[in-house]
């Protein structure tokens, strides 16, 4: 009988270990992003793989202080920006498109890589998307053959295009405002991604045009000097800055909060 009682002892307690390790394991993915479709969308694009991911509730905020801006009435074209290069400005616009194209009302989202010169929009997407932003203003396409989707079709994008020899001009010409115009009328969000605000005026030639900018800033790495300068940048070009974003935070999250997701 002692045999046996120590058999099913060690099996009970094997058991009990077995799932305890289960259970941690469950807990640890509820933080890791998984790609749950075969799709070449980079895995940092966290909003299109795992909209109940913890980053992704952080970006559904972001949505929630956008569209609740001005009583309600929220800003219809505006750009995402940062002061330096590497501040994950792309990332944070294709996740916010994401996420704003996900909201109940189901609205038509636009994102524009208006970085002609390092765009990088179309890689993260994992599309050979030649037709761009360049392309439109250069009068060589129309912006019928230059949008496209991917999987959701409230969704749609506009690559950056070939580098143009004179970027900053043509994003101060008619045909960039016309543009803007234009795509004003056919979506109910259109979110813009300029360069970096400090080393080139592209972004503040742009927030000019818009309705406003939402400053990048990488926690840990960019200094407080920088931002300084890059929000002087953006109010010497009459851009207005409607709100900052810090990147690259790792924090611990309360148990309760933890519970509760």
């Amino acid at each position: 009988m002692g045999k046996i009682t120590n058999a099913l002892k060690k099996a009970a307690e094997e058991r009990m270990e077995h799932l305890d390790k289960k259970v941690k394991l469950k807990e640890r993915e509820r933080f890791i992003v998984k790609k749950v479709s075969e799709s070449s969308v980079n895995p940092a694009i966290i909003t299109h793989f795992d909209p109940k991911a913890l980053v992704s509730e952080q970006f559904k905020v972001l949505r929630t202080n956008i569209l609740s801006m001005n009583k309600g009435v929220p800003p219809k074209v505006f750009g995402v920006t940062s002061s330096i290069h590497a501040e994950g400005k792309t990332v944070t616009s294709l996740n916010l498109a994401v996420s704003l194209s996900q909201a109940m009302h189901k609205p038509k989202v636009l994102l524009v890589d208006a970085d002609m010169r390092k765009g990088k929009m179309a890689k993260y997407l994992g599309v050979d998307q030649k037709i761009g932003l360049s392309d439109i203003l250069e009068g060589k396409e129309g912006s019928k053959e230059a949008i496209f989707n991917i999987e959701d079709e409230n969704l749609a994008f506009i690559a950056s295009g070939e580098v143009p020899e004179y970027p900053s001009e043509l994003l101060s010409s008619k045909t960039f405002k016309n543009f803007l115009s234009d795509m004003r009328n056919q979506f109910d969000h259109v979110i813009i991604d300029t360069p970096p605000i400090v080393p080139v005026t592209d972004a503040g030639i742009i927030g000019a045009q818009l309705d406003g900018l939402i400053l990048v800033v990488q926690a840990g790495r960019t200094q407080r000097g920088v931002v300084r300068r890059a929000e002087e940048l953006l109010y010497q070009s009459h851009s207005k800055v409607l709100g900052h974003v810090l990147t690259n935070i790792e924090y611990h999250l309360p148990e309760y909060i933890y519970r509760y997701l």
